[in-house]
């Protein structure tokens, strides 16, 4: 049996990744990039400094989004590097509010300032977003197959709406009672 040498076998195994079609969000090459746009406030520093840096800091983020974050990226649908999971931000809401909204792996947890929590939950099975809220859980809305439109209940009617400017103009006219609103 002939031995595969080192150089056919880095060879595959670099054409294996780079060829799978895995394109990806590039997100470690993109936060550096940010990171060095907005390391300073003085944008001339930051562009001697990233003249500097890219070669070395670029290319090896770079190389790494190619190779491990991207094929990673592919074959499991998420990125470890745009992970928000855990994380909290405070959303002012309509009302003048500030609502603490934190990211969970499947949804959102949305806190009132009055302390009540509401969650939004993603059924990746269903294809569709539920809330919950003091033990009741209801789906609001659902994907169709194709990814093209949502069905929803509108004041007890259960309807399509497309993703495009029409559905959401057909939403406005649902959620208004089929009453449009002339604007000023």
């Amino acid at each position: 049996m002939k031995k595969i040498s080192l150089r056919v076998a880095v060879g595959l195994l670099a054409g294996s990744f780079l060829f799978s079609s895995c394109i990806g969000s590039f997100s470690l090459f993109n936060k550096y990039t940010a990171w060095q746009k907005d390391m300073t406030s003085n944008k001339y520093v930051n562009a001697i400094v990233g003249f500097i840096l890219m070669p070395i800091v670029g290319g090896v983020t770079l190389v790494v989004d190619a190779i491990v974050l991207n094929s990673i990226e592919f074959w499991s649908g998420d990125n470890p590097v745009e992970s928000n999971v855990g994380k909290t931000r405070n959303v002012m809401g309509q009302d003048g509010l500030m609502y603490a909204v934190t990211t969970l792996k499947n949804g959102y947890e949305v806190k009132k300032p009055s302390g009540e929590v509401i969650l939004f939950t993603y059924n990746k099975k269903d294809n569709s977003w539920s809330m919950s809220q003091d033990g009741i859980t209801k789906e609001i809305f659902r994907f169709s197959d194709d990814g093209k439109a949502i069905k929803t209940v509108v004041n007890g009617e259960e309807r399509d709406f497309t993703l495009n400017a029409q559905g959401v103009a057909d939403a406005e006219f649902a959620a208004a009672n089929g009453l449009y609103y002339a604007a000023r």
